[in-house]
């Protein structure tokens, strides 16, 4: 069976009464690829693996290499102890979350690109937030990032999942959109609702460029993960609430082929324009790596 869009994807989850994890299941054991057992294995050891980096990443302030960055989500966390938020404990849980995993991938330490390294915070903050403080269990939890994994799989038929091909909207653009449909599934959606909240993330990431300070994953990197991660609970809420995407998703998915063609190479990962050349950039660029 092989899956190649998100109407394929829905209609085979109605025919077949099944969800869109199980599909993946069958899908994978019917091509030789995977065992259902081997692939639930492979997603619960990533998910172990994300609440590890988690786990890091929120007990250190280690700096990361370049010292730009690796204190931000100890600050965030500082700030919720001290100072009235106006996020409920569930959204600061997942921003510090994110930001903790997008830490520890610039210290170099053991993260899930999910789908890659510059937008690692965002599925896990979610997924694992969600679990944590609703009380899902880790079976489930491993069902939504299996969930997860199918739209980012269909998604990059179409669109290489790489800044440097089409910009920050193929890697925290999709992330938040893996993200959005998970959590649409731990909360009870159904196949509409999910692959809705995935339509909603993606085109509202439209056009989001790649443009990293000193070409490194730091700036604005990780605070994206934090903002994207946010980003992909308000996808969720408004399908819940039966708002559709009036765009189908996979045409969202052509439109987002297209921006990156017309996208310049400047603003796609070579840290050639964009925030990568303002005067700040250039400054910090010259202290860490000289002329």
């Amino acid at each position: 069976m092989s899956i190649t869009t998100f109407k394929e994807l829905q209609e085979i989850c109605l025919k077949e009464n099944k969800k869109i994890y199980e599909v993946m299941m069958s899908s994978e054991a019917e091509s030789g690829e995977n065992s259902e057992y081997h692939t639930r294995l492979q997603a619960a050891r990533s998910l172990l693996a994300m609440k590890s980096a988690i786990e890091s990443g929120l007990n250190s302030k280690e700096p990361s290499i370049s010292g730009m960055s690796g204190a931000d989500c100890a600050k965030l966390q500082e700030s919720f102890k001290k100072n009235q938020s106006l996020y409920p404990p569930f959204l600061q849980k997942i921003m510090t979350y994110a930001l903790a995993t997008s830490e520890e991938n610039v210290r170099m330490g053991t993260i899930v690109a999910c789908p890659t390294a510059g937008s690692c915070g965002i599925v896990p903050s979610v997924i694992i937030s969600y679990g944590q403080d609703y009380k899902i269990s880790n079976d489930e939890q491993v069902n939504a990032l299996i969930t997860a994994g199918v739209i980012g799989k269909i998604v990059a038929l179409k669109l290489p999942l790489a800044g440097a091909v089409g910009g920050c909207q193929a890697e925290c653009g999709v992330a938040s959109a893996m993200a959005s449909a998970a959590l649409t599934q731990m909360r009870g959606g159904n196949i509409e609702q999910i692959l809705n909240a995935v339509g909603l993330a993606l085109k509202n990431i439209l056009g989001l460029t790649c443009d990293p300070v000193c070409g490194l994953v730091e700036i604005p990197c990780i605070k994206r993960n934090a903002f994207m991660a946010i980003h992909a609970v308000t996808a969720s809420e408004l399908a819940i609430a039966n708002i559709v995407s009036v765009i189908p998703t996979d045409e969202i998915v052509d439109t987002m082929v297209q921006t990156a063609q017309l996208m310049s190479p400047l603003l796609k990962e070579s840290a050639k324009g964009g925030l990568a050349k303002t005067k700040t950039a250039i400054e910090l660029e010259k202290s860490s790596f000289g002329n």
